[in-house]
């Protein structure tokens, strides 16, 4: 049986948001920039969605006495708007500073870098503190390579008394530790780095959390972004981290709908649909597809159809 588009009775605002899916792009920026204010508060890049200030990687440990003074100094000054602002902390007593600021109310949340069962207590201890706080740790460390200390770890996130908004893959450190470094010409799904993305979906997307993707390092190579970002896609990855703003377009644009993913969309999750039906050369079956069509829908009212 093949249906028409126009049997849909579901729309986008009936919809149970995928908060996370709205992050996009998230621009990385070391704490150190002088123009902070401005990007936080969408003056310089206004479409920019989310953005993470970092004083970890991003700040050589010379400088990071001048990068928790420039976020002092910026925090305050931020107004209201629909940027998510998030800080990478170096550490935990880095965090400690950082939720005594003033200002830290204008923040949505704090990724936690080199998390595992351990560190992520005393993060979670300085986190506290501002309950507000929207947590996402990054799984970068060690920890990958052991299914047992992952399946602690899950247990401890879901003791947390902030939020977990999702969880960050940290592709270069994870490189790192194999001795690896990602050619420009390669996506990461070519590298070891798919088999251990395939165990941490496994792993955390049953226990209830999001994955974020990572980092594509290389600037001058858009066409295997794009490639990367649709390969993200398939394996449910969202809010690729952006490491320039060139790159933001890139990777958002591929977070569009097709207009066939649309349309079957709104078949699978309308009113009157069948248990089994044929569209667009497919079975579907809503009871096992009505989670993907809650997806591509809300995909659509954020980046729109193609």
């Amino acid at each position: 049986m093949q249906r028409s588009p126009s049997a849909a009775t579901v729309s986008c605002e009936e919809l149970e948001p995928v908060r996370y899916m709205a992050l996009g792009a998230s621009l990385y920026l070391p704490a150190t920039r002088l123009d902070l204010a401005g990007i936080l508060d969408q003056e310089t890049l206004p479409g920019l969605r989310s953005a993470i200030v970092c004083t970890e990687d991003a700040v050589h440990h010379r400088d990071l006495p001048a990068a928790l003074a420039n976020l002092r100094k910026t925090l305050p000054r931020l107004g209201p708007g629909s940027l998510r602002r998030f800080i990478r902390p170096r550490n935990p007593a880095v965090l400690g500073e950082i939720v005594r600021f003033d200002g830290v109310e204008n923040i949505d949340g704090v990724v936690l870098p080199k998390v595992d069962e351990e560190s992520l207590l005393h993060f979670a201890e300085a986190a506290a503190r501002a309950p507000h706080l929207l947590l996402m740790p990054t799984i970068e460390t060690g920890i990958v390579f052991s299914r047992r200390r992952l399946e602690t770890l899950t247990d401890r996130l879901h003791e947390l008394d902030n939020p977990i908004f999702c969880l960050r893959i940290g592709g270069n450190d994870i490189l790192h530790l194999l001795g690896l470094k990602r050619p420009k010409h390669l996506t990461l799904y070519d590298t070891p780095l798919r088999t251990i993305i395939n165990d941490l979906i496994t792993i955390f997307r049953p226990a209830g959390f999001e994955l974020s993707s990572p980092v594509f390092e290389h600037i001058d190579s858009p066409q295997t972004l794009r490639e990367e970002v649709k390969l993200d896609l398939v394996h449910g990855l969202w809010s690729k981290t952006a490491i320039h703003p060139t790159q933001v377009a890139t990777i958002e644009d591929a977070y569009r709908v097709s207009r066939d993913d649309h349309d079957l969309a709104r078949e699978i999750l309308a009113a009157d649909a069948p248990a089994v039906f044929l569209s667009h050369g497919q079975m579907v079956e809503p009871t096992t597809h009505s989670r993907w069509a809650l997806r591509i829908l809300e995909r659509a009212a954020i980046y729109g159809i193609s």
